[in-house]
C-alpha cells in the first residue's frame, strides 16, 4: 500500500485547506474518544493528534482508555463518549440485540489482527503446530483479539477445544498481568506491550496473528446514529483528520513517524516504536481506505459466527454507514 506522489504532497497543502468548502475550524470543537486500548497500532489517530492536524479541522480531542471493546460501547450509548474506537464486533452485536436504532461503523481503521503471540521464552522455530496441547491466553469471549486468533489457527487445522486451550477468562488490558503470573503458555498482546514485555525478560514475542490470519477489518471508529446525525460535518473533519495522519504514516521517513508517535508512547524507547511501525506497514495492518467494504463486512461476520457469538446475520446497512468515510476519500481524491 504505497500512495503517490499527489498524495504526499496533499500534506503540504496549507492547514486552512483542510478545514473544508464552506466550514471554518475557528470554533473548537471537543470530541471525547473512547479508545479500546493505546496501541501503536493505532498510530494514524496519533499522529493527527500530535501533528495538529485535529487542530486544522477545529478539533479537540479528549482521550479515554475504555480498556475493552465492551466498555467502549457502554460509553457511546450512555453518552459519556462521542466517538468510539473499538472492534466493529461490538457494533455487531449492540445491532443483533436492538430493534431500533444502534451505533453505527463510519470508518475503519486497520486491516488484520494487530496483536502478536508471545510465549515464555524465545523460539526462533516456532510453528503453529507447537500449539498442540497448549493454553492460550487471549482476551474476552466474543472480543476481535480472541475471535481472530480461532478464525486464524482454524484456517492452519486447529481447532480450540480439540488441538488447543483458549483462555477467555480476562479483559484484553488485563492479559499480560495474568500470563506474568504463570498462567497459560501462551498469549496475545499488542504492541508496544509485547515489545516492552520482552524487553523485560519476562517472554518472547514468537508469531504474529495478524501474518497467522491474514485481512480482517479489526478496528473502526463507531458513534450513534443521534450523534452522526447532529454532528456529521464534526464527524467528517474528525475522519479527515485521521485519514491525514494515515497519509503521513505511510508516506514520511520513518524517524518523522516514530516522532510524531512519542508524545502518546512515552515510556517505550524511539527503537522499539520504529519496529512495532515497520512490523505493522509490512502486514498491511492499516486500512487503505476508511470504507469499509461489504465483503469486508461478511468476513467480520463470519469470523463472528465461527466463534459462536453470532446466529444468522445481521444486515450491512444497520451496523455500516460509508457516507461520512466515502466523502473523506473523495475529498483527499479531488483535493
Amino acid at each position: 500500500m504505497r500512495k503517490s506522489l499527489f498524495m504526499l504532497a496533499l500534506l503540504l497543502i496549507p492547514a486552512f485547506m483542510f478545514a473544508g468548502c464552506g466550514e471554518t475550524a475557528s470554533n473548537t470543537n471537543k470530541i471525547v474518544l473512547s479508545e479500546v486500548t493505546h496501541s501503536i497500532f493505532y498510530a494514524p489517530l496519533y499522529i493527527a493528534m500530535n501533528n495538529g492536524y485535529f487542530t486544522d479541522e477545529g478539533i479537540e480531542i479528549e482521550l479515554v482508555n475504555g480498556n475493552g471493546s465492551n466498555n467502549v460501547m457502554t460509553a457511546l450509548v450512555s453518552g459519556s463518549a462521542d466517538i468510539g474506537l473499538a472492534g466493529p464486533e461490538t457494533a455487531v452485536y449492540t445491532a443483533q440485540q436492538s430493534d431500533g436504532s444502534s451505533p453505527k461503523v463510519f470508518g475503519q481503521l486497520t486491516a488484520c489482527d494487530g496483536s502478536f503471540l508471545v510465549g515464555r521464552e524465545a523460539d526462533p522455530d516456532f510453528t503453529i503446530e507447537d500449539l498442540r496441547g497448549k493454553t492460550i491466553i487471549a482476551g474476552r469471549r466474543g472480543g476481535m483479539p480472541a475471535m481472530t486468533l480461532e478464525y486464524a489457527l482454524a484456517q492452519h487445522g486447529m481447532i480450540a477445544g480439540r488441538d488447543y486451550t483458549l483462555n477467555l477468562d480476562y479483559e484484553f488490558g488485563m492479559v499480560a498481568t495474568v500470563f506474568e503470573s504463570g498462567i497459560g503458555d501462551y498469549c496475545t498482546m499488542f504492541e508496544p506491550v509485547a515489545s516492552e514485555y520482552e524487553a523485560g525478560g519476562h517472554g518472547a514475542i514468537v508469531a504474529s496473528i495478524g501474518e497467522m490470519g491474514g485481512y480482517v477489518p479489526y478496528t473502526a471508529f463507531i458513534a450513534t446514529e443521534e450523534y452522526l446525525d447532529e454532528n456529521s460535518l464534526i464527524a467528517e473533519r474528525f475522519l479527515r483528520a485521521v485519514y491525514r495522519g494515515y497519509l503521513y504514516l505511510m508516506n514520511a521517513p520513518i524517524d518523522d513517524v516514530v516522532k510524531a508517535l512519542v508524545p502518546q508512547f512515552a515510556d517505550s524507547s524511539e527503537t522499539g516504536i520504529k519496529s512495532a511501525i515497520e512490523n505493522y506497514k509490512e502486514l498491511d495492518a492499516f486500512a487503505e481506505s476508511p470504507v469499509m467494504t461489504e465483503d469486508g463486512y461478511n468476513l467480520l461476520c463470519n469470523i463472528i459466527r465461527s466463534a459462536g457469538q453470532l446466529e444468522g446475520s445481521v444486515d450491512f446497512n444497520r451496523v455500516i454507514d460509508n457516507t461520512i468515510a466515502q466523502k473523506v476519500v473523495n475529498y483527499f481524491q479531488y483535493a
